[in-house]
């Protein structure tokens, strides 16, 4: 099983992989049902079991929020190499939390759909990382991918522009103005916002090498004003001489292991996002969790068989539309609508 999750993640997306995929994804679920006690009680509540499941589509689809109550593992937490916290937190103040136990399959994961969208043609570049590093920030999803990352593509000046909580805009600036190199910019969307007020104040205008390249992820909500993900890129064309071709958006969450990108960098592309070969996606009805139809807004399930030892199949907390052979991410689901799909806690904490 995991050395079939590993030829598939490796795999060309172009190819013909569904048999593939449904065959892995109905032995991947099986073991979760039989090894993942809080998992195997919301399939039985939802009278779902692996004998009744001929495709991946039929796979129950465990709500994020269950990884803010429960231990979504297959293993033993105390096995875990690595244990992820979401920088979001419930009411009661838990965050939620997603464990690895094997760092071959989340490093093949992180590196594969990378390379091809990210990097594409280049082999390696200067990064220059908007987010605190992994000793900074020992539980954060997003600083262990980004060391991944930094240690297989990136050259050896690259480095981390976030300290102590503090973006080192000045520091950046000064960097970026030496640059005669393409570079790859790298982090969250808000720090991009950050760095780009920072500029704001500032003089100069750079213009980066030809080629040079930046991916953000996180979104455009933040904590005192909210911005489009054109009004971001226009600014790093304007300010850093970016265009917004060279520009990707990653969608992923510390509950899963793989990620999505809306196109090529460096290729003119549309915004959308397409799954990489080890995961499938569905938009659903948030009163009646059936696959709505294309074009129509619903909450976005994700089905990453890379979540080997947790859970492959999550309903998220992200609306979503189908557009061409990808999705486009509309906002966050509001209260109203993600109680129409509330999840019965104590069916999960049974046992």
């Amino acid at each position: 099983m995991r050395d079939t999750l590993l030829k598939l993640i490796h795999s060309d997306p172009e190819a013909d992989l569904d048999a593939l995929f449904n065959d892995l994804a109905k032995q991947i679920f099986q073991y979760q049902f039989e090894h993942n006690r809080p998992y195997q009680q919301f399939c039985l509540s939802q009278n779902k079991t692996p004998d009744q499941i001929n495709q991946w589509k039929e796979i129950p689809a465990l709500p994020v929020t269950a990884f803010k109550f429960v231990d979504v593992l297959c293993q033993p937490i105390e096995k875990a190499v690595r244990i992820f916290h979401s920088s979001g937190t419930t009411a009661q103040g838990k965050p939620s939390h997603h464990a690895l136990f094997d760092l071959e399959i989340a490093r093949a994961a992180i590196l594969s759909h990378f390379k091809r969208h990210v990097l594409n043609q280049n082999e390696k570049m200067r990064f220059y990382i908007l987010t605190p590093s992994p000793k900074d920030a020992p539980h954060s999803s997003l600083s262990y991918m980004m060391e991944v990352l930094r240690e297989a593509y990136a050259t050896a000046e690259s480095e981390y522009y976030i300290y102590q909580g503090r973006l080192l805009s000045e520091k950046l600036l000064f960097d970026l103005s030496e640059e005669t190199r393409p570079v790859l910019l790298i982090g969250t969307s808000f720090s991009f916002v950050h760095f780009i007020d920072f500029l704001m104040d500032q003089p100069e205008i750079i213009s980066l090498p030809s080629g040079s390249k930046m991916m953000d992820t996180g979104g455009f909500k933040g904590k005192s004003r909210t911005v489009s993900s054109h009004w971001l890129y226009s600014m790093i064309e304007k300010r850093l001489g970016i265009p917004a071709d060279y520009c990707c958006n990653e969608y992923g969450m510390a509950e899963m292991t793989s990620q999505f990108y809306d196109g090529i960098a460096g290729i003119s592309h549309s915004r959308i996002y397409h799954a990489p070969p080890q995961t499938r996606w569905q938009i659903l009805s948030p009163f009646t969790l059936k696959p709505v139809i294309k074009g129509e807004v619903g909450l976005l399930t994700i089905y990453d068989l890379a979540n080997i030892n947790s859970v492959s199949a999550i309903l998220t907390e992200d609306l979503a539309k189908e557009v061409n052979c990808g999705f486009e991410l509309i906002g966050r689901a509001t209260g109203a609508e993600i109680k129409g799909c509330s999840i019965d806690l104590d069916t999960l904490l049974l046992g």
